[in-house]
């Protein structure tokens, strides 16, 4: 993930199934979109500011008793190689003095991520393309993931929002050779197709440079009124970005207006 952590206990132990990949013949023969769209997950098709994003706040607030804040989390996040929250929170704890272990961390992490029986900080979680949308991008375009979240909590997110049918392809990090900001799990996906055909959608520095790396055009999705933007939006531009959009749901507005024939 960009964000680690176990599931809970009901969470079921297997990967998340992926379609028939005949959808790729069909969409060849269609217009100019994207053969294929891809989506990172969080920040992009789930919002996990009341999720991920206060996990890895109250994690460091608890070792280190320090009122951290919203706008130094996203300063991480403008960093590359900081995808993985667990690997943030600990390079954050102990830049701050503290010499806490990449274990504890994690153990505390999946103790607000998760609570007791499924009732922690994951109930922020929330789904935000629908799946009525999903589908009509799916009737020109190919739709999968690429994110950095383990199948296990992918499994959890597709099933809980029922749209795990709506994706042919699912690429979690423990199936990429190496995780963003490595292009590996783009490129997984591209299965030698020309990157030029497809489409990433991302939020993080990481995402971007994957897109760059696997020479696939991105599009950035960040809030407008987020901190996030204010620190990453001129960022991800810089490193390619075609345009940040202010959620996903604006998707289909801008392929229509670049794509309109």
């Amino acid at each position: 993930m960009k964000n680690r952590a176990t599931p809970i206990p009901n969470s079921r132990n297997r990967r998340p199934k992926t379609k028939n990949r005949t959808t790729r013949t069909r969409v060849a023969s269609k217009s100019a979109y994207p053969a294929i769209i891809v989506f990172d997950v969080d920040g992009v098709l789930v919002d996990t500011r009341q999720s991920f994003h206060r996990t890895a706040i109250e994690t460091v607030r608890f070792f280190t008793k320090k009122p951290v804040t919203v706008r130094e989390f996203h300063s991480w996040k403008n960093r590359p190689g900081f995808n993985d929250d667990w690997i943030l929170c600990t390079t954050w704890v102990q830049e701050l003095g503290f010499n806490v272990a990449f274990k504890q961390i994690k153990r505390k992490f999946q103790q607000l991520y998760w609570g007791k029986n499924g009732n922690g900080f994951v109930l922020g979680e929330r789904w935000l393309l629908s799946p009525a949308a999903l589908r009509r991008l799916g009737r020109r375009s190919e739709l999968a993931i690429f994110t950095g979240r383990y199948y296990r909590e992918m499994d959890y997110t597709l099933d809980r929002n029922k749209v795990r049918k709506l994706f042919s392809e699912i690429m979690t990090v423990e199936r990429a050779k190496r995780p963003k900001p490595a292009p590996d799990g783009l490129l997984k996906i591209l299965a030698g197709r020309d990157p030029s055909t497809a489409l990433y959608l991302g939020d993080t520095v990481d995402d971007a440079l994957a897109a760059k790396a696997a020479k696939v055009p991105f599009i950035g999705v960040l809030p407008r009124d987020g901190e996030e933007r204010r620190q990453r939006g001129a960022t991800l531009k810089r490193l390619g970005a075609l345009t940040i959009l202010g959620r996903v749901n604006e998707l289909e507005a801008w392929l229509q207006k670049r794509f309109r024939p």
